[in-house]
């Protein structure tokens, strides 16, 4: 996977001239088009657009590109927001990421989409269409999500909500499709979203793969000895307090802040565990290893 994301930004980088600009454009236009030719034939020429391998050996070229604009509303209050919300995302992660690299992830999703397309005819016969880029569609979104998780979106148009709870509710949705299409034995069905979502890990493989370090090394350090955890530290003490009658004692001499109030008591972090030491003996003690 590393080695795909690093090939996928050299590629963006030495190639700064690829792809199409305002790809979404094009996508939300073809899409409206598409849409009102099928209110217009009554959905008679919805069986013509799906990408079917066989129709296109049979010279039915169109069907490579037409099963992108195939919009997933039906009626036009969806399908304005469908796609109003595809081209906000789309042209963020274009200013975010630039032409080439948000063509590259884009169509690199088409082109596995259609592979899908070709096995599931070979498989399991001339039977296999694709309608829709709708998986696509999704896999942006948790594009977009992981470069800006802290945003906010107003759900129902009044109820603000980062966005990083909606990917989690994208990835639930991707779960359930795969799931569901797995129970039905509709394996090409099944394998639309993987390959969606493997679309999504090359891309964000090295900022995943970094974040879980991250985390990593956060756990370890929160499990570490040297690692004074405050809160518990805090519980121990007032423990300490009720049953002793004192707030702090010289793991040394033994002095407590309730016989010599002038005194200062400090913990030592280099000791393992919470050892308190008065001001005459914070920096002269033996440090404590267990």
């Amino acid at each position: 996977m590393k080695k795909l994301n690093d090939a996928v930004d050299r590629f963006a980088y030495s190639h700064p001239n690829f792809g199409i600009p305002n790809l979404m454009r094009y996508i939300v236009a073809g899409s409206v088009i598409v849409f009102l030719l099928l209110r217009l034939t009554n959905y008679a020429i919805f069986s013509y657009l799906g990408f079917n391998w066989g129709a296109v050996l049979h010279l039915q070229l169109w069907r490579l590109v037409s099963f992108v604009f195939v919009p997933d509303a039906t009626d036009p209050f969806s399908l304005i927001l469908s796609l109003y919300f595809t081209y906000f995302i789309g042209d963020l992660l274009e200013r975010e990421w630039g032409t080439p690299k948000f063509n590259l992830y884009y169509f690199s999703g088409v082109v596995l989409t259609i592979l899908v397309g070709i096995i599931g005819y070979y498989a399991f016969g001339a039977g296999t269409t694709i309608y829709s880029t709708y998986y696509i569609g999704m896999s942006m979104f948790l594009a977009f999500a992981a470069l800006y998780p802290d945003a906010q979106v107003l759900l129902l148009f009044f109820i603000p909500i980062k966005v990083k709870w909606l990917a989690w509710a994208d990835a639930a949705l991707f779960a359930v499709d795969i799931l569901s299409a797995l129970f039905r034995l509709d394996f090409v069905s099944a394998l639309i979203p993987v390959i969606a979502l493997l679309n999504f890990l090359v891309f964000f493989w090295s900022d995943l793969s970094g974040a879980f370090g991250r985390q990593r090394q956060r756990v370890r350090h929160q499990h570490s000895h040297q690692t004074i955890q405050f809160k518990a530290a805090a519980r121990q003490q007032q423990k300490r307090e009720a049953q002793q009658g004192y707030r702090h004692k010289c793991s040394v001499c033994g002095r407590t802040d309730t016989e010599f109030p002038e005194l200062e008591f400090r913990y030592c972090s280099k000791c393992a565990g919470y050892h308190c030491f008065c001001q005459d003996h914070i920096y002269n003690h033996v440090h404590f290893t267990e």
